[in-house]
């Protein structure tokens, strides 16, 4: 167990604050789960320090929890000054919800536990995402995850399944042609309602973010995004795209396009010119590695594992990874000069090691970038990988009916 100093982020980004008042007992409820999600398991009287709520009114909330089992207390602390500690954990079982990510070339569905763990998942690799069969086979994902939660923990906790979080792009059938989706079939999707497509399918409460923003979320919340307060995040993936951080809220804009990083172009329009300036998602994007590689004659698919680091993979690798360094570090730099970023946090669908060629890379073209006159933010790996927008869609609901904030992103529904 560590100190009460040691526990408490100096940070007072997220740090929840309660009310003694009456009338706002479920709101001091959620306070209290907050601090625990946000800083591990914690003694009664360190959460009322954190929370600013009395010792008398926190031991009511965590008696009012544990009957609820949405709070366990753990093994007796001692050999410390004072009075032996009792620890107060999330229960894992208390609570779980689905995150279902709808990608260009992959659906993934997790079910989430109560701390955000997840407990189960399955994938369903598609060459595009079909509109005319795509909902019928995540019905029968989600129901598979629900037969998993009642086999495991018995029909009286299946009830505990909160709801599914979507995590997809706007324009699913945006690219077709890079994609090899036929046009009648990208058509399709311009008419699909997706959120309301997911409610008539799951027969659950569904929420549903944008894909990236849904991975900067699970950043936000179970990643770095816990120590950095601003951040711009950059999600490689088969199109790279990202958010944008600020105060630990994320900002998703008028539109929901805050820190589309994959549309900035990479030169400027010229007076004249034949075509319009590339954008960083033409050169940056694991699309591109799935072309080289393709070209190859190799398995375009090695771009999202282990193989890409790999002969005869790597020297494809090594050339992507240049081009998309690059692109990155002027997407790093241009950011910097409109926002003043405490860091840059880097990840996606692909293996760790090629992160780490990735932000070695980033590094290095960083250094060609006059910083005078704007402060060079700290680029860092990301923590969750091509989990993030599974992750980040799952915790919608997590969030949606036990956080006090709820400007935190839920706000990004709209």
């Amino acid at each position: 167990m560590t100190s009460p100093a040691a526990s408490v982020d100096p940070h007072p980004r997220l740090r929840p604050r309660g009310s003694n008042q009456e009338g706002v007992r479920q709101y001091n409820e959620r306070v209290v789960l907050q601090a625990i999600r946000l800083h591990g398991a914690l003694p009664k009287a360190d959460l009322a320090r954190l929370t600013h709520l009395s010792p008398q009114t926190v031991s009511i909330i965590i008696e009012r929890l544990q009957e609820d089992d949405l709070v366990i207390k753990q093994a007796r602390v001692r050999g410390k000054v004072g009075q032996p500690s009792v620890p107060i954990s999330l229960n894992p079982d208390g609570a779980f919800s689905v995150g279902i990510k709808v990608g260009r070339r992959n659906m993934d569905a997790l079910l989430v536990d109560f701390t955000g763990r997840v407990r189960q998942r399955h994938t369903l690799p598609y060459p595009w995402p079909d509109p005319d069969t795509l909902f019928d086979d995540i019905a029968r994902h989600v129901a598979l995850l629900q037969t998993h939660l009642r086999d495991t923990l018995g029909a009286a906790k299946a009830d505990r399944l909160l709801g599914v979080g979507v995590a997809a792009p706007f324009s699913l059938g945006g690219w077709q042609t890079l994609l090899g989706m036929p046009e009648h079939k990208a058509r399709t999707w311009q008419a699909v309602d997706i959120p309301s497509r997911m409610q008539d399918t799951t027969r659950l409460p569904v929420h549903f973010v944008k894909d990236t923003s849904a991975a900067c979320v699970a950043e936000l919340v179970a990643g770095r995004g816990r120590s950095v307060p601003t951040f711009l995040y950059v999600f490689v993936d088969t199109f790279i795209g990202g958010g944008l951080v600020i105060d630990s809220h994320l900002r998703g804009g008028i539109h929901g396009n805050a820190g589309a990083v994959g549309s900035l172009p990479l030169s400027p329009a010229q007076p004249g010119q034949a075509s319009m300036p590339a954008q960083l998602l033409s050169v940056a994007s694991l699309v591109n590695l799935e072309q080289a590689f393709e070209a190859a004659g190799l398995d375009p698919m090695a771009a999202y594992d282990d193989r890409a680091m790999q002969s005869p993979w790597m020297p494809h690798t090594a050339d992507w990874v240049a081009h998309t360094a690059r692109g990155i570090a002027m997407a790093v730099n241009t950011t910097a000069c409109v926002l003043d970023l405490e860091g840059v946090i880097v990840d996606g669908s692909f293996s760790r090691g090629l992160l780490a060629s990735l932000l070695a890379a980033v590094q290095s073209a960083l250094a060609e970038y006059n910083w005078e006159g704007i402060f060079e933010p700290q680029v860092m790996g990301g923590m969750i990988g091509s989990d993030a927008r599974a992750l980040g869609g799952a915790l919608m609901p997590l969030y949606a009916n036990f956080a006090p904030d709820r400007e935190l992103f839920l706000k990004l529904e709209a």
